[in-house]
């Protein structure tokens, strides 16, 4: 009997210990998000192990620029993290088609998400579904609220209200108008062109006829945004030419400019730069009462390295991604990116609070060039960049730009032949 016992108790323990150790692992997290590293190291996986003991988890970020590359050579190499960050749509699914994220379509968290919020991450029937909703950014103007008291001026919600304000700045001559370079051209596409563009083709009504070929690049509401640009060239301040994103990110917070082309993902950093009180307003409409459109971008999300040695650990993280819990931590520890659970979230940050209402005061869409529509050669993503400096400049006319970037997408999109 003794001799039982004792054989139970030891087959007892052993499976306790292959369980325990069953469920040790420590997991990598591939990003581009560096900015982030103290964060997620202080705050979001502390968290997580906190609830998890048997689970470690390492932040490990590449330089923005860098990460697409530095990513797929891990991948193809063997040597990338346990999870992907993701960036949203055609780059990601190029990666779920390589093999390298697992599907998650049979993930249960993945009910904390809408349709539109998974979108993002879906192949283009909806079949499969690779990464975890994370964050999207929104688009606007930040501007200085010390600088527009001193002025006399006020929040403008027209383009005639707008071009207004940027007039009283440059007249007055004490803060550069609007904070923005063209040297890297990411952000006159990024911050300019997506950000006032969906107010011309009505977002997501606009994006989706590009897709489907009924609307073309030529169309009047596709090139008057590049005209729009045209007139931001005498408020940018000189020497704008070869100003990069984080000159004109300083530019800002030093209290030399007046208003910044926006994103959200702005506001952590500009929180701690800046010493002055900060406010926000919605890409400007064509006439009072015009219905607003903000790009409210589908930005980041998590998936699953197919070849990871721990794949329940990595599910485990994944699912914890898709609580609540994971979204107020996020959503909170890093102002500006906006969780995409169903689940309300309580923001604390008032800039954070004043963007994110826009959501129900505006339609929602997102850029124009991600989905489908830069997958082939030339592509439209890229093209948009040099296109929109092109305008700012005033090196080509806005017809010019469109029929441009029409001829390039028709000569590989069949719906736009």
């Amino acid at each position: 009997m003794k001799r039982n016992t004792l054989t139970l108790a030891l087959a007892t323990t052993a499976l306790v210990a292959t369980s325990a150790f069953a469920q040790d692992a420590t997991l990598t997290i591939e990003s581009w998000r560096n900015d982030d590293l103290k964060l997620w190291q202080t705050e979001i996986i502390p968290a997580f192990e906190a609830k998890h003991p048997g689970i470690k988890v390492n932040f490990s970020p590449s330089a923005p620029a860098e990460y697409n590359a530095v990513l797929n050579s891990k991948l193809d190499a063997g040597s990338a993290g346990d999870l992907i960050t993701c960036r949203p749509f055609d780059a990601s699914l190029a990666l779920y088609d390589a093999g390298h994220l697992a599907d998650l379509s049979d993930l249960d968290a993945m009910s904390n998400f809408s349709d539109v919020a998974k979108s993002a991450w879906q192949t283009d029937d909806g079949a499969a579904t690779f990464c975890v909703p994370m964050a999207s950014v929104i688009h606007g103007f930040i501007y200085n609220k010390e600088a527009f008291e001193e002025i006399g001026v006020e929040v403008p919600t027209t383009e005639a209200e707008f071009f207004a304000v940027l007039d009283a700045f440059k007249e007055d001559g004490s803060y550069i108008p609007m904070a923005m370079g063209t040297n890297d051209q990411w952000e006159a596409a990024t911050m300019g062109y997506n950000n006032v563009g969906p107010n011309y083709w009505k977002g997501e009504e606009g994006r989706l006829a590009l897709i489907a070929g009924e609307q073309k690049l030529t169309d009047p509401q596709w090139v008057a945004p590049y005209a729009t640009l045209a007139r931001w060239s005498e408020y940018l301040g000189a020497g704008y030419e070869a100003q990069t994103y984080p000159d004109s990110q300083n530019i800002f917070t030093l209290g030399r400019a007046a208003i910044y082309p926006a994103g959200s993902w702005e506001i952590s950093g500009f929180n701690a730069q800046a010493d002055f009180e900060m406010g926000a307003f919605k890409p400007p409409v064509q006439n009072a009462g015009d219905t607003c459109y903000i790009s409210d971008h589908t930005d980041i999300g998590i998936g699953m390295n197919a070849a990871t040695d721990n794949p329940e650990a990595a599910r485990t993280f994944l699912t914890w991604v898709a609580s609540p819990e994971f979204a107020e931590i996020f959503g909170n520890a890093l102002p500006g990116f906006f969780p995409l659970s169903s689940t309300p979230v309580e923001l604390t940050d008032p800039l954070a609070k004043e963007i994110v209402g826009w959501r129900g005061e505006c339609e929602s869409t997102i850029r124009s060039t991600y989905q489908i529509l830069s997958r082939g050669t030339p592509n439209l993503e890229n093209e948009t960049w040099g296109a929109s400096v092109a305008a700012i400049k005033g090196t080509s006319t806005p017809e010019e730009l469109g029929q441009e970037l029409q001829d390039g997408l028709a000569s590989w999109y069949e719906p736009q032949q």
